[in-house]
């Protein structure tokens, strides 16, 4: 079989047969396969027959792509983009959304007659902790009739999702895996002393290097015992000839061997082993790791046709609007050298340009963090590790092994490498540390999906609006996570059968006194018996749980009717009991517009660590009064219910009141002092303070005068790079 010219392989046929035949699929292969065939074959296909077809993906910059790749395969006036900042065509027959969208439109209760397709980029993201119960919420709430193409490389597993995912559709899901790449994998160790080398042959250097140095490492171990500094994985990574700041995540300890920086791993790698992206888990490393290689070049690693392509493009965004406030002269000399660095924080329009002139073969090496391997099509010839840990927001974890893979997959491109090569930097005095983790990566054995179905107040709240208990209840027991416990639940009842069974025919009866010798046994026995009896009913109380919260709150009243809280609620989703209670407390009510948006800005995101505003001074009592709201008895509890820590951040109230009153990014930028680049931080809380706004208004529903000025803030704050399709 061929689709645009294209012979395809056997499991892309595989699956477009059974989308041919009225199935809905998971397709699971690994990164740079082409599971997107099938998903663009879909997309065509339900086109052609005249229907309506939506793709999700879990991150603006993937949705963002994806429009870019339909106009230009599709063309314009037949694709549209709709995300929290941007809603181009909306009526368009093929809609590009994140996952949110899809959710509202649902929740909401679009009929959306004409759907005949969805497909879900990064399925697996059902197990994010913060956002997973929005993929849930999707397959739980779409009409049977639409067809699914579900698509992940890391689905380890997937049987059991497609048999709950064919529960709630009534309909067969077909699974389709794929494990062999199109270009295999090579794993390397890169160390000052063993060079680049192959896990194997690190182990025997190792032992030979250990066998040398013996003497020194026991001098050391002993230094440990009496309680000098000791933890894991040795020293910082950057330093002389990378530019790096020496950070270590893992602490510090007296080294034997030599710190291995990222510039060493440059010299093993060029020229013969790039293009290559280099991932650290921290956006200064990506900068600082960026800066130092560049300013350490003797001569560009371009060629000049190339490096004069750079130049070009480089004039030409500078002519850009905006543009001064991405591209200083020393970001300018990095490009040029075809050196880059990429990261969530960064500003919009650099990061279009990063992407662009990587796309385009113009940059040989690349520093990014883990959110560039999260489906953008933009492999290299070579993937590096700086280490394996990162912080999950509350400590250093071990890098999970679906990220690992999710990043390595990034290494070899089809058409053009025999092999892709996944190198990680390591000390040599951590190879024994880092070995077994390394192993059980490579084994392949990949953390199995689980489900975070928790439904959110808003959805609670528009649940109850419209529907009935019993359908919201069929609806809540739907969930990846109440079929789960209903397995499990039905597992336990059976070995409580088979337990009593043993435990009678040893002389236990259930009225009479327990034997000594068999109490322990009985113990058991209760605890299973009511392990079971809860997963029937766990789920829908969880659920009930949070009704019963809104009731005792006065947001709903005993029979389910709506207060003024519900009221609001219903249109919040950002921090959503907090804004609700800062709404009903008239906070919103009596700011000016400008400080409206700084205070929404402040409710959507924080500045990065250690930054210094020193305009935030004025804003201290507001600031303290919203914190007083944000430490209430209710907000606090509907965390804990929630298991989510609203966000709130008073440094960013000026930012968002310079930004509505017409200031532009760099003047912003000159009164925040940080040690990294935050102006994507500062557009990326512009554009949910814009959706927040938006909110606001329907929460505003009937009072027109507020409604006008909520408009004008929104039609105010929608400029500049909070337009940009980035």
């Amino acid at each position: 079989m061929e689709y645009r010219g294209l012979q395809l392989d056997p499991f892309q046929q595989q699956a477009i047969e059974a989308l041919q035949a009225g199935e809905s699929v998971l397709v699971s292969a690994p990164t740079g396969t082409g599971k997107t065939v099938v998903a663009d074959w879909m997309v065509e296909r339900t086109l052609a027959e005249g229907g309506e077809v939506i793709y999700t993906a879990p991150i603006k910059a993937l949705s963002n792509q994806k429009f870019r790749d339909y106009c230009k395969l599709l063309g314009e006036d037949r694709v549209g983009l709709v995300t929290g900042d941007l809603v181009i065509r909306r009526e368009a027959p093929c809609r590009v959304m994140t996952t949110e969208i899809l959710r509202n439109m649902l929740l909401g209760g679009d009929p959306l007659p004409n759907l005949r397709a969805v497909i879900i980029d990064e399925i697996h993201f059902l197990d994010d902790n913060e956002r997973g119960t929005v993929w849930e919420e999707v397959l739980i709430y779409l009409h049977q009739r639409v067809q699914i193409v579900g698509l992940s490389a890391t689905l380890s597993n997937l049987q059991e999702f497609a048999e709950w995912l064919s529960f709630v559709r009534e309909r067969t899901v077909r699974v389709i895996e794929e494990h062999k790449r199109a270009v295999p994998l090579t794993f390397l160790i890169a160390s000052r002393e063993g060079q680049l080398k192959t896990p194997a042959n690190m182990d025997r250097f190792y032992k030979e290097w250990q066998h040398k140095n013996a003497y020194a490492l026991k001098r050391v171990e002993s230094k440990g015992e009496d309680g000098g500094a000791r933890t894991r994985y040795g020293r910082g990574r950057g330093g002389a000839g990378g530019g790096g700041q020496g950070r270590n995540r893992r602490g510090d300890k007296e080294k034997v061997g030599s710190v291995t920086r990222h510039g060493d791993v440059f010299r093993l790698l060029w020229p013969d082993l790039s293009p290559y992206l280099f991932f650290t888990f921290s956006r200064r490393d990506a900068e600082n790791m960026a800066k130092g290689l560049a300013g350490g070049l003797e001569w560009p690693l371009l060629e000049k046709d190339e490096y004069d392509q750079v130049v070009a493009r480089l004039d030409a965004f500078r002519k850009e609007p905006g543009a001064e406030a991405a591209l200083d002269d020393e970001l300018a000399r990095m490009l040029r050298g075809g050196v880059g660095f990429h990261h969530a924080g960064l500003h919009v329009m650099l990061k279009a340009l990063v992407e662009e002139l990587y796309e385009r073969k113009l940059i040989r090496v690349l520093y990014c963090t883990g959110t560039f391997a999260l489906g953008i099509n933009m492999p290299a010839r070579t993937a590096v590790f700086d280490g394996l840990m990162r912080f999950d927001g509350k400590q250093m974890i071990n890098l999970p092994s679906r990220e690992f893979m999710q990043m390595a997959g990034r290494a070899g491109r089809r058409g053009m490498d025999e092999e892709g090569l996944v190198v990680v930097r390591c000390d040599i005095d951590d190879w024994a540390e880092l070995a077994p983790q390394l192993k059980q990566y490579l084994q392949g054995t990949l953390e199995p999906v689980r489900s975070r179905f928790s439904l959110s107040f808003n959805s609670v709240v528009n649940l109850v609006e419209r529907h009935p208990p019993e359908r919201i209840r069929s609806l809540v027991e739907r969930s990846f996570l109440a079929w789960h416990r209903a397995r499990q639940g039905a597992e336990d009842a059976v070995q409580v059968e088979i337990m009593r069974e043993k435990l009678e025919a040893a002389g236990w009866t259930e009225d009479g006194a327990p034997p000594r010798n068999l109490r322990h046994d009985i113990k058991r026995l209760r605890r299973i018996e009511k392990r079971a009896e809860d997963a029937q009913e766990q789920t829908w109380r969880e659920f009930t749980d949070k009704v019963d919260f809104l009731k005792r709150w006065g947001y709903l009243e005993d029979d389910g009717s709506f207060n003024a809280g519900a009221r609001i609620l219903k249109h919040i989703q950002i921090s959503e009991v907090f804004v609700t209670e800062l709404f009903l407390a008239g906070i919103f009510d009596e700011l000016d517009l400008p400080d409206l948006f700084g205070v929404l800005c402040g409710l959507c995101a924080n500045l990065p660590r250690g930054a210094i505003v020193p305009a935030a001074k004025r804003y201290r009592e507001l600031a303290g009064r919203i914190e007083k709201i944000r430490r209430s008895e209710i907000v606090t509890a509907s965390e804990a219910l929630s298991g989510t820590e609203v966000t709130w951040d008073g440094g960013l109230i000026p930012f968002g009141r310079w930004w509505a009153e017409g200031k532009t990014l760099p003047e912003l930028m000159g009164q925040l002092h940080t040690t990294t680049d935050a102006s994507g931080d500062l557009v990326g809380a512009f554009r949910r303070a814009k959706d927040l706004a938006g909110q606001l208004r329907g929460a505003w529903e009937g009072f027109p005068e507020q409604i006008r000025a909520v408009d004008g803030l929104i039609r105010s704050v929608t400029r500049d790079e909070v337009e940009v399709v980035d």
